[in-house]
């Protein structure tokens, strides 16, 4: 994965071998973002020469709700906007050159545990039905307090009447992503299929999908980290059972199934910020429970949780903004911040590693007023 959104897709995996993913992601994000490093005088003249243009796509309005009155918190500033822009929205992934995928040849094969195996290209695609839908993605190697998560308005089509017409055999467990790469990434069926808004998506606000998130089609699964659902580029979908096939971030140890932790995080002030004393400032951020949906925020201010004030939640697949107002008094002071989602989950303080399955903790803020 690079960092982009969750685990976009890779490269062909190498044999397998114990791999510090962190530290793989990490350098890889590096040189994808920032376009520096070994090899960027070659991918810069191959993107010169090569780059895909990605306005040949034409993305249609698609009539969807209005966001919800209160969902966007506009004035406070260091507070994470609802939509990510694409150029800030996170990268993850494993491709060091962004593949450069034309419609003309992009094509998606649907096989293994199916009645009826296909094969679309894009044309295709397009004379499905499309909707938009806000989405929030996280990649699973983000710590506590991180920035590997982002919200966006997806544009696509639904990806489980696409399976129900290839007939999803009785046993089917997982369904086998692979990139134009041929990097693989593997999802639970159940997910896909349940309802939730899982897409094939050709748009990212507004605009077709940059080439580093995916184009011209990716994958979008609400409430699964990305390295099982977030397929970019992808060009095969292998329905098949979790015994039959070991996808590739499993290999090395990570989790299967990959259900999104409910978790929070402080945007403002930062972290070792000076504010003035006797003024009211905004302790304020973005708290996330994919497919659930976040039903509370509390803020711990010198060991004292008080309730934060919370935007309109838009749909349970997005973030939701929150701040609480908190008065300065002179001296050193530390915030914690915890969500609790609308199961009734209140994240845990225990502290974890990203790896299996993602981290947890309370995120930490320590400031001064003066």
């Amino acid at each position: 994965m690079m960092r982009t959104d969750l685990p976009a897709t890779e490269e062909r995996p190498p044999a397998p071998r114990p791999v510090n993913r962190r530290r793989f992601l990490v350098a890889g994000s590096l040189t994808a973002a920032a376009a520096a490093g070994a090899g960027f005088g070659g991918q810069y003249l191959q993107d010169k020469r090569f780059s895909v243009n990605t306005s040949a796509v034409k993305i249609e309005p698609v009539k969807a709700p209005p966001l919800p009155a209160g969902a966007s918190i506009t004035d406070i500033p260091g507070l994470s906007p609802f939509y990510t822009p694409n150029d800030k929205f996170y990268r993850v992934d494993t491709a060091l050159v962004v593949p450069q995928v034309s419609p003309a040849s992009w094509q998606l094969r649907i096989h293994g545990m199916v009645d009826h195996p296909m094969t679309l290209n894009f044309s295709d695609l397009m004379k499905l039905p499309m909707e938009d839908h806000d989405i929030t993605l996280t990649c699973v190697s983000d710590t506590v307090g991180g920035i590997y998560v982002g919200n966006a308005r997806w544009q696509g089509t639904m990806l489980a009447p696409l399976l129900k017409r290839a007939g999803v055999r009785k046993g089917a467990q997982q369904i086998v992503m692979r990139d134009v790469n041929g990097m693989n990434i593997g999802a639970a069926v159940d997910p896909v299929m349940d309802g939730r808004a899982s897409m094939l998506a050709i748009g990212m606000n507004g605009v077709p999908l940059p080439p580093a998130h995916g184009f011209p089609v990716r994958v979008v699964v609400p409430g699964l980290y990305g390295y099982v659902s977030a397929c970019k580029w992808v060009v095969d979908m292998e329905v098949t059972t979790f015994g039959a096939f070991t996808a590739y971030w499993t290999q090395r140890g990570w989790s299967q199934q990959a259900p999104i932790k409910t978790e929070s995080r402080i945007d403002t002030p930062k972290y070792g910020a000076t504010v003035r004393a006797g003024t009211t400032v905004p302790i304020a951020g973005v708290a996330w429970a994919q497919h659930r949906g976040v039903e509370a925020v509390e803020v711990r201010v010198d060991g004292t949780w008080r309730p934060a004030k919370l935007a309109t939640q838009d749909t349970i697949d997005t973030w939701r903004q929150w701040y609480y107002p908190w008065k300065a008094t002179p001296g050193r002071h530390t915030f914690q911040v915890r969500a609790t989602d609308k199961t009734g989950y209140t994240q845990t303080a225990v502290l974890a590693k990203p790896e299996p399955n993602g981290a947890s903790g309370y995120h930490t803020v320590v400031i001064s007023a003066a």
